[in-house]
């Protein structure tokens, strides 16, 4: 490649940035041409592609590209020495090239219109109103977990493999669709990641490939998470990139489920999300409504728990330091906490749609 070519695509890097923040600006502008016009087509496109391939083809990608990237560094490090200006353009060439193909295949997703401005929901609840919902969780778990095992000391075990619970998935989202139907999926692409054990380390329970849009969920989750992670991830997919939001339509295909392992997966997860926002707010009300639940139900809280502990590494910090960058840096001013934030969503919702 000729050298005034690669100037150019590096220095392009620049009104690329201010291009892309200055369309955010307008979430409307984005929803209409972007989230709902030209991404689905990409979107389907891509999965039609890589959908029907039983492994990940986005994490040998990714492996590949960090293979040769170290490759390169090794083989040329002379060179590299030799000639610091030309190796910082080619870096900054490169990133240019990924910021533009990002947000054209995926990214601009981060400025849509939010989910809560579709459903018409407020932006905050009361202490009084998220209690109530916890409260109503807290029965609606409790109820499940006995329904499904007739003790109420002992823990859910969902019986599907990573490929049922896929499928499953896929049924949930084509029901939920009948009632939101911003949220069809079409032509599935969602598989377990090649690299689930490192994942865990890095703290993640998946991600979506926006290269390859395809889902990725990490199949070494304990399978009564695994159902409402496959429905964050396929969140994505369908074009929502907040995590609050992702966290949220996760929860919503997999709580509409007709399959009762689902239903709970999705009361115990969002009772999670309710409960950890209450002790941060007030402990002793935490503890009341805690001892309420199911033996049972605390068990596969404190089975999420001991999964994480036993891959606690100095690094998972640093990989979670990093994502909170990536995601403040694409407006999510809350970074990784905005996870959290799907407290909001589920008392607003609920409020219109008790449970």
């Amino acid at each position: 490649m000729k050298n005034r070519l690669k100037n150019g695509i590096a220095i392009a890097l620049i009104p690329q940035i201010v291009l892309v923040k200055a369309l955010g600006a307008n979430s409307q502008f984005i929803e209409t041409y972007y989230s709902e016009g030209m991404y689905p087509w990409i979107s389907q496109f891509f999965r039609w592609i890589f959908g029907w391939i039983p492994f990940s083809v986005g994490d040998i990608l990714y492996f590949s590209l960090i293979f040769f990237a170290v490759r390169y560094l090794i083989v040329h490090r002379k060179y590299i020495k030799d000639h610091k200006k030309g190796f910082f353009r080619d870096v900054i060439m490169v990133l240019s090239t990924a910021y533009f193909t990002f947000h054209l295949l995926w990214g601009f997703n981060y400025y849509r219109q939010p989910i809560g401005e579709k459903l018409v929901l407020p932006e905050s609840h009361t202490q009084e109103d998220l209690i109530d919902l916890t409260e109503a969780l807290t029965a609606k778990t409790n109820a499940l977990q006995l329904a499904i095992t007739k003790d109420s000391t002992q823990r859910v075990e969902i019986p599907y493999t990573n490929q049922e619970i896929f499928g499953k998935t896929i049924e949930g989202y084509q029901k939920l669709e009948k009632s939101l139907p911003f949220l069809a999926y079409n032509r599935p692409s969602i598989k377990t990641s090649l690299f689930s054990t490192g994942l865990t380390y890095m703290g993640y329970g998946g991600y979506l490939n926006p290269f390859t849009n395809e889902g990725q969920v990490n199949g070494r989750l304990p399978n009564f998470r695994f159902p409402v992670v496959a429905g964050h991830e396929i969140g994505h997919q369908v074009g929502y990139s907040a995590e609050d939001e992702t966290n949220f339509i996760g929860y919503l295909v997999t709580a509409n489920n007709d399959d009762l392992y689902f239903q709970y997966s999705a009361s115990a997860y969002a009772l999670g999300y309710c409960l950890s926002e209450i002790r941060r707010r007030d402990d002793a009300v935490f503890k009341r409504l805690y001892a309420q639940l199911h033996t049972g139900v605390q068990g596969n809280f404190r089975e999420i728990v001991e999964f994480w502990r036993q891959f606690e590494n100095p690094l998972e910090p640093v990989f979670k330091s990093i994502f909170d960058s990536f995601l403040k840096a694409n407006s999510q001013a809350e970074g990784i906490k905005s996870y959290n934030a799907v407290v909001s969503l589920l008392v607003n919702y609920h409020k219109e749609n008790p449970l």
